[in-house]
């Protein structure tokens, strides 16, 4: 066998398996192509591995390149050499470099401009549309296609991601949805100074959990009011303890509290107070 294609999460990791594989013991006696760079992916999404393709160099050229390594490496050993005359015993730097170094240090630090006060936050409509640009070149750079609406109603800033293939940026119980939250809303601070409160809903999952909570703490009212009992539910976000806060209001003999801290706080379903 005098070549492999081989793919590894590096160029370096897939290089040295098909040197193996090839029975050899370094590089230098191999021709390295590389096929395909690595792609790191976001959340664990879209990224790719390398793919490199390695053959047996000549038998002649493998030798020759062993004498120039050895070469190589006693230059590099005398290089080493003359940096550590200018040493001392301590290997430290001479006492006069040091000092130009300090003074120059400290010329730079008086040079320094004054801290200059925070601007003032762009208006909202600003924020919306650095927001959409951000998650706009989100899809670009996964190869989604989709669209992205923005609207603000009563100084929140709401964000609509749609598209069949804009599925991939929900992930499980919206999980994936919530990073892309938090890192639109970081770039909108640092970019405008400002932090709007936010909605983000991507491929309409942000309604069906919320249609679905909504029955799913209907079912757990009655079950508290059949049994006289409390229910305590999985740990959820401040968004989804909302809704079924909501959902509960709406039936009499029930009332809703929440437990715990975040992440792992939680709502309970208990029986309605008696006056």
């Amino acid at each position: 066998m005098d070549w492999v294609e081989v793919q590894g999460k590096t160029v370096e990791v897939a290089v040295g398996v098909a040197i193996k594989e090839l029975g050899l013991h370094s590089e230098d006696d191999v021709k390295i192509e590389v096929i395909q760079e690595p792609k790191a992916g976001f959340l664990g999404v879209g990224g790719k591995d390398a793919i490199v393709k390695v053959t047996k160099a000549p038998a002649r050229r493998r030798r020759r390149r062993g004498r120039s390594g050895s070469r190589s490496s006693n230059n590099a050993q005398k290089n080493r050499q003359n940096t550590d005359k200018g040493k001392n015993s301590q290997g430290k730097e001479p006492r006069k470099r040091r000092q130009e170094k300090q003074v120059s240090q400290s010329d730079a630090e008086k040079e320094k401009p004054a801290t200059s006060e925070r601007p003032d936050p762009a208006p909202i409509e600003e924020q919306a549309r650095v927001a959409a640009s951000f998650v706009s070149g989100l899809l670009d750079a996964f190869g989604l296609e989709g669209s992205v609406d923005t609207r603000i109603e009563d100084d929140v800033l709401y964000i609509e991601v749609t598209g069949s293939e804009t599925e991939a940026l929900v992930g499980p119980k919206g999980s994936v949805m919530q990073s892309v939250y938090e890192l639109t809303r970081t770039v909108v601070q640092r970019k405008t100074y400002g932090a709007p409160r936010m909605r983000i809903d991507i491929a309409g999952y942000r309604e069906r959990r919320r249609a679905a909570l909504t029955i799913y703490a209907g079912k757990l009212a009655s079950q508290v009011i059949d049994e006289d009992s409390e229910v305590m539910l999985e740990p959820m976000n401040a968004a989804d303890r909302k809704v079924v806060h909501d959902a509960v209001a709406e039936i009499a003999e029930v009332r809703s509290y929440s437990e715990g801290e975040d992440p792992r706080r939680a709502v309970v379903i208990a029986p309605a107070q008696n006056d």
